[in-house]
């Protein structure tokens, strides 16, 4: 009897039905458009002016700041943009998306 219990147990510890994949993940929910945009992919030579020059094609930049180390005053690669309205952000979006400043490709998104 007590052979018999443990080759079940056994058996389940090893089925397949025992290691089933996880779940997959729930699509993430699409965010409310805003006039704040988070850019990454920056340059180290990126100022907060050069990111105000090439954000202020699409709309009017209302706050534009690279975060920079504080050490070597380099940019840290992100930084934040928010324009007036949230139409001209995403124009920003439309047309800085993978664009390339001081030779480094940038992602913008809603934050």
């Amino acid at each position: 009897m007590a052979a018999a219990v443990a080759r079940s147990g056994f058996r389940r510890m090893f089925s397949v039905s025992a290691f089933a994949p996880p779940k997959a993940p729930a699509p993430r929910p699409q965010a409310d458009p805003s006039p704040n945009l988070f850019v990454s992919g920056l340059s180290k030579r990126t100022t907060t002016e050069g990111l105000r020059d090439a954000f202020a094609k699409f709309g009017e930049v209302v706050h534009a700041r690279v975060v920079t180390d504080r050490v070597s005053g380099f940019s840290k690669g992100f930084g934040f943009v928010r324009y007036a309205m949230t139409e001209e952000a995403t124009k920003g979006i439309e047309g800085m998306d993978g664009k390339c400043v001081l030779c480094c490709l940038m992602h913008s998104e809603n934050w």
